[in-house]
């Protein structure tokens, strides 16, 4: 912190002073909200609702519609909002950032501030970073906000058009980044306004706001077409590639002015760039190869195409990290969240060169018809607001892209748990052989672990070593999605061993 902080106080303790004398009002309100009956509790709504048709704001009823949901909530689910997070309820509604830490009941604040703004019935859109937490979220949190007499709906993977359409007509619509962007794209592509299935965005509350607004705020969406073009160059291509010899290096960097260090080498695989270069040596041996004078020449920039992307595929691409192979299909696995990106394909033919690799069948080349990124789809709302544990560190990047302020929201509790420092060790040998011995340490007290890895197929090589040591465990990654449900709700009992990728890094308490 800052000398001129210390002083004068941070911008998130100036703005809880001022939020304070708010919080009091509905705090103020709770006998009386005590005493009334369910139907009197269910009549706020229609007297909110008339009160704002005749000329008051959201801001006018906040104190008395937050007191109602936060009795509602106590009533149906037996959670009453503690003061703090009625402050973070506040904070969202004024189109602010939460930041609230882990187990402090983000979901529950998102609910208080939804119920008072889908009041308006012009939609509120929670949005999650999964269907799972979606469809989670919107049952647990549904049973309050239909108590009180909204409509919530739900948008999940596989809805039709007129299902979609019902969820978003909803006072308060539950939904991933992912759902909610494509249908605006697809709404956006139809030809009569009455085959949209979205209105006009109002509100948002994005939940894990750092993750979606700032992690993944240049992801295109991207709705394509079946091309025409053939895919026998895939084919042809991937063949060529797997007679290449490959050099992987750190940066790019390295190559500067040294081209000919890497004349042993077919290609050079740029880890931090994610890209893969192909090399003199390389370009030689394609042109005999495919019996062409000139790769470089104009005539051959299709074949010099698919030969970068059969490279890439085989250089920078990796089963089960970036992608599984199900059903004879490549399933994108979300660098993100960790989960299955079902439907997704990489563009520019990617996609099909790694079906060539894998042995599955190349499809035809897609041709993109609309896309946008979540950064200018988000700035389309009227308000926006999000929570997350972890919002000060882009503090900036929130106020500079999206204008919205970010305040620290102080916990119910004083924190007990202790951050250790990082363990650094020389090879990933010893790194893991520790881990299994800190697991088995754990384990043989009857606290309940949980690992988290950086990939499937991190994941699976711990499993593999507990199971060699004969500790019972269960693994959570996109492979096993599933039993997502199952294996979170044991998590956390007596000896449990939970092996996880960074599927349940988000949402999960």
């Amino acid at each position: 912190m800052s000398l001129f902080d210390r002083i004068f106080g941070s911008y998130s303790e100036k703005e809880l002073a001022r939020i304070e004398p708010l919080k009091q009002k509905v705090l103020n309100l709770d006998e009386e909200y005590k005493g009334l009956s369910d139907v009197m509790l269910k009549a706020k709504t229609p007297e909110f609702r008339e009160r704002l048709a005749k000329g008051e704001t959201l801001d006018d009823i906040l104190p008395e519609a937050l007191a109602t949901v936060r009795e509602a909530a106590d009533r149906v689910l037996g959670k009453k909002p503690f003061p703090v997070q009625i402050i973070g309820a506040i904070v969202l509604h004024q189109g602010r950032i939460a930041e609230m830490r882990t187990g402090e009941g983000k979901t529950l604040v998102a609910c208080v501030a939804a119920y008072l703004n889908g009041l308006s019935g012009k939609g509120v859109h929670v949005v999650t970073v999964n269907d799972y937490l979606a469809k989670t979220q919107s049952d647990e949190m549904g049973k309050v906000l239909r108590f009180l007499g909204l409509t919530v709906g739900c948008i999940l993977h596989g809805l039709n058009n007129d299902q979609r359409r019902a969820a978003y007509n909803c006072d308060v619509t539950y939904a991933t980044n992912n759902e909610i962007g494509f249908d605006y794209l697809r709404d956006n592509m139809v030809i009569h306004k009455k085959d949209c299935v979205q209105r006009k965005p109002n509100f948002a509350i994005v939940d894990e706001v750092d993750s979606i607004l700032i992690d993944e705020a240049r992801t295109p969406l991207i709705i394509s077409g079946q091309g025409d073009k053939s895919t026998d160059y895939y084919e042809r291509a991937d063949k060529f590639a797997r007679t290449l010899t490959p050099i992987t290096i750190v940066e790019m960097d390295e190559k500067q002015d040294q081209d000919e260090s890497f004349d042993e080498y077919d290609y050079i695989v740029d880890e931090k760039a994610k890209s893969a270069t192909i090399t003199r040596r390389g370009v030689q041996k394609a042109e005999k190869y495919f019996g062409v004078e000139n790769l470089m020449d104009a005539s051959n920039m299709t074949l010099l195409h698919h030969i970068n992307q059969a490279i890439n595929a085989h250089g920078v691409m990796h089963i089960d990290i970036d992608y599984v192979v199900k059903d004879d299909e490549i399933i994108i696995v979300d660098e993100n969240t960790g989960r299955l990106m079902l439907g997704r394909r990489y563009n520019n033919g990617l996609h099909q060169a790694i079906e060539a690799k894998e042995g599955v069948k190349v499809k035809h080349e897609s041709k993109t018809l609309a896309t946008i990124t979540f950064q200018n789809y988000f700035r389309l709302y009227n308000k926006l607001s999000g929570m997350t544990g972890t919002a000060m560190t882009e503090e900036d990047e929130f106020r500079e892209i999206y204008k919205l302020d970010v305040i620290a929201i102080p916990t119910n509790r004083p924190v007990i748990r202790k951050d250790q420092h990082d363990v650094i060790y020389r090879t990933e040998k010893a790194k893991y052989a520790a881990i299994i011995e800190q697991i088995l340490a754990c384990h043989e007290k009857g606290q309940p672990v949980l690992v988290g890895t950086i990939s499937i197929e991190k994941s699976e090589l711990l499993s593999k070593m507990l199971h060699r040591r004969g500790i019972k465990h269960e693994v959570l990654n996109a492979k096993y999605h599933a039993k997502e449900a199952e294996i979170v709700a044991q998590a956390g009992k007596l000896g449990a061993v939970t092996i996880a990728t960074n599927m349940a890094g988000r949402g999960t308490d």
